[in-house]
């Protein structure tokens, strides 16, 4: 079982940033690819980012590329999201997973409770 926390969310004016954070706990976290996803109100949850086991392969959504960076620290359990340049349309309650197995888009074994992420126009 992996148990994983997220953290950072907030209110944000349009064009600011925010990092988020999701701290892993129960097993070893360096076994995990790890995720972010999101899910605005009225709408399915969709997928942001992935990076891999080691950080050597990651995964953007087309809408956050070149906005949003993901990473991790395996010394410290912890997946990191730094989304820049944020937009109203951004708004969202963002999620962090975990999957054994590379499928960014889709697979994953544990999810978070998440952090709401609300951007001002």
């Amino acid at each position: 079982q992996v148990q994983l926390v997220e953290s950072g969310g907030g209110l944000v004016q349009a064009g600011g940033a925010l990092r988020l954070s999701c701290r892993a706990s129960g097993r070893t976290f360096s076994d995990y690819d790890m995720g972010w996803f999101r899910q605005a109100p009225g709408k399915e949850r969709e997928f942001v980012a992935a990076i891999s086991k080691r950080g050597g392969r990651t995964s953007y959504a087309d809408s956050v590329k070149g906005r949003f960076t993901i990473s991790r620290d395996n010394a410290k359990n912890t997946v990191y999201l730094q989304m820049n340049s944020l937009k109203p349309e951004d708004t969202a309650v963002y999620y962090c997973a975990a999957s054994l197995t590379w499928d960014p888009k889709r697979t994953y074994d544990y999810w978070g409770q998440g952090t709401q992420v609300t951007v001002s126009s």
